[in-house]
């Protein structure tokens, strides 16, 4: 199906410059002809929405204490009907816009607008969100660098859009949905396949760096009872008796951009993740940033994620490998520095193991109004079975080759992931933007009775940078039932 679309067969130039050419018989509107701004008040008994990055407009308890709270005094919160277009007025440049499928109320410095009926919902949530639209809500928001940018109504009335015939929108809604849907369901089978995987590396982690190597070893009650028997030589010891010092960096206000030439970066919350460090997660600091030189990250650094939007992101660790930008700690990464009788290798594998985790978590759930945040103390207090030094290196080349072939295994999976994404988010734009014609694959199409979810509720902070592929098709056209 995907193979089979084509252009369409006569186009014109829009004259709009981020449109480029567009359908012949399709229009292009400001904004302001579209919609018009809903400015209803919270009549007191309506669910609160919120309006999230990557996923629109949600019910505020679907955002898993990834959203703001909201204000005590809902009274000024503003109604959002099913079908009216939510923007974000301060994150709208990001991207923190959607057409909400819900009747609710939000945040009263927040824009709502009432489409026309002239607007299929399910057309305008796409168009609003691919990338070339977002763009021109970067246009329409004024602000200092990417800090406080504020979007203003008299800009964006003025936004062009495409705007072709609404059976055509419905159509083209039809079949994005049915793709976002084979879309999905393939992209899940990879992370079941990325669960098992982790899950048996998991266990031989788990095994090497709490027994060891030697099954006629000796053991030990360890008095954890999570830990259970360990060899009868290894130590019990606390991380603060391990390190001699854990570093943690500040929070400045930086650019949503990476660091280039002379100027310098922050990590982000997300720069580890199972064990990877990732230097592409974080953010430009501004000229002229004055920060405690302590604070700049070196290759061979162990880096631990004190806070996440995700609970199971909370205490991930991993090692700096090498650095080709400048970057500094942020407030929500520890950097442990440890003694030289620990190997850092041995210790991030203890870090990523079964025991560590469930350390991790009884901490954060333990830790009251710290939800996802793991506190400085409790890691200084977490408990690590230690091997003498020479034992230490054996079990890093040990597990080096025993997990190299599931290493490579995750990687290629999550980096499928990754291409999926990315072949969506360009799907969905050449299709709004009149790049490919689908009216004859919708056509084909089945009714589906499946209400679409929103194209990014599968988490985009568990996935690696993607590379290209040419199973796509075949991919698609291999599933059943559709």
């Amino acid at each position: 199906m995907i193979a089979d679309l084509k252009p369409y067969p006569a186009m014109k130039d829009s004259g709009v410059p981020w449109l480029g050419e567009v359908p012949e018989h399709w229009e292009q509107r400001a904004l302001w002809t579209l919609s018009i701004l809903r400015i209803e008040r919270n009549p007191g008994d309506l669910p609160l929405l919120s309006v999230f990055l990557n996923r629109g407009v949600i019910r505020y308890e679907e955002g898993g204490g990834q959203v703001h709270a909201p204000s005590l005094d809902l009274t000024n919160y503003q109604v959002v009907h099913s079908g009216d277009f939510v923007l974000n007025n301060q994150q709208a440049w990001r991207g923190s816009v959607g057409v909400s499928r819900h009747h609710g109320i939000i945040s009263p410095a927040y824009i709502v607008l009432q489409l026309t009926e002239r607007l299929d919902t399910t057309f305008a949530n796409y168009l609003v969100r691919c990338p070339a639209m977002v763009d021109q809500f970067v246009a329409a928001s004024k602000g200092v660098g990417d800090i406080q940018r504020q979007i203003y109504w008299p800009y964006l009335r003025v936004v062009r859009v495409p705007f072709p015939p609404l059976s055509e929108q419905c159509a083209i809604a039809h079949f994005l949905d049915h793709m976002d849907r084979r879309i999905r369901r393939y992209i899940r089978a990879k992370q079941k396949l990325i669960k098992l995987l982790e899950e048996q590396k998991q266990a031989i982690i788990h095994r090497a760096v709490t027994r060891g190597l030697d099954p006629n070893a000796r053991l030990k009650p360890s008095g954890v009872e999570w830990l259970g028997d360990v060899p009868e030589h290894w130590e019990l010891r606390h991380l603060k008796s391990l390190v001699r010092r854990i570093d943690q960096g500040v929070s400045p206000q930086a650019e949503n951009y990476l660091a280039d030439g002379a100027a310098w970066g922050v990590l982000k919350a997300g720069c580890v993740n199972r064990g990877v460090f990732k230097e592409g997660e974080h953010k430009r600091l501004p000229a002229g940033f004055a920060f405690d030189p302590v604070l700049a990250v070196a290759a061979g650094d162990v880096l631990v994620s004190r806070a996440s939007g995700s609970p199971n992101l909370v205490g991930s660790v991993g090692r700096v490998p090498s650095l080709k930008y400048k970057l500094i700690l942020s407030d929500k990464t520890f950097r442990p520095v440890f003694n030289q009788d620990v190997d850092p290798d041995f210790m991030v594998l203890a870090m990523n193991s079964r025991y560590y985790r469930q350390q991790v978590e009884q901490a954060i759930s333990g830790a009251e109004g710290l939800a996802n945040n793991l506190p400085l103390s409790s890691l200084r207090a977490f408990v690590f079975v230690i091997p003498p030094a020479e034992e230490q290196r054996t079990i890093i080349e040990y597990l080096r080759k025993a997990t190299e072939e599931l290493r490579a295994t995750l990687v290629h999976a999550e980096r499928e992931i990754s291409l999926l994404r990315e072949y969506r988010t360009r799907l969905i734009a050449d299709v709004v933007t009149g790049k490919l014609d689908v009216r004859e694959a919708a056509a084909r199409l089945p009714e589906e009775t499946e209400a679409p979810e929103t194209l990014d509720e599968i988490g985009d902070d568990e996935t690696q940078e993607g590379e290209s592929g040419n199973d796509l098709d075949e991919a698609m056209t291999s599933e059943a039932g559709d």
